[in-house]
């Protein structure tokens, strides 16, 4: 949904385990996740960003909308490759991936002759947002 259509009674944060819900009324719902995925935002940038642990579908804002990146994410422990595509940030200039949970691994993402990586995990305690892949 394109920003400027979202609703500003709603908030959305994705968790480890769950997408919760608020409204503006202090009501909170929850839904579950997939017990084997994770699910992981990222904001790639070149000049600026924010702090970021928990995204929230409803107001993080990144710097790079509607841009196609190429993103790789490299198991640690093995050495796999568990994603290579290019894809397109979203409104909103995340982009977002689900992945297998409980491993480490490395993000690597790249637009034109800029690139970034870090290192990345998706336990329990993992955020779920990922803004500090400034793009060099």
């Amino acid at each position: 949904m394109p920003v400027e259509d979202r609703p500003g009674d709603l908030i959305a944060s994705v968790e480890p385990k769950e997408l919760v819900l608020f409204d503006d009324q202090e009501n909170e719902a929850s839904i579950p996740l997939p017990a084997e995925e994770f699910y992981l935002s990222f904001a790639p940038y070149l000049e600026q960003t924010h702090d970021c642990h928990f995204h929230s579908l409803t107001t993080c804002l990144g710097e790079m909308r509607h841009q196609q990146i190429d993103v790789t994410v490299t198991d640690s422990d093995t050495d796999v490759v568990l994603f290579d595509e290019s894809v397109r940030t979203y409104d909103n200039g995340f982009a977002g991936l689900w992945l297998p949970r409980d491993i480490t691994a490395t993000l690597t993402v790249t637009h034109g002759d800029r690139s970034a990586s870090i290192p990345i995990s998706t336990d329990a305690e993992a955020p779920t947002c990922i803004t500090t892949l400034q793009l060099t």
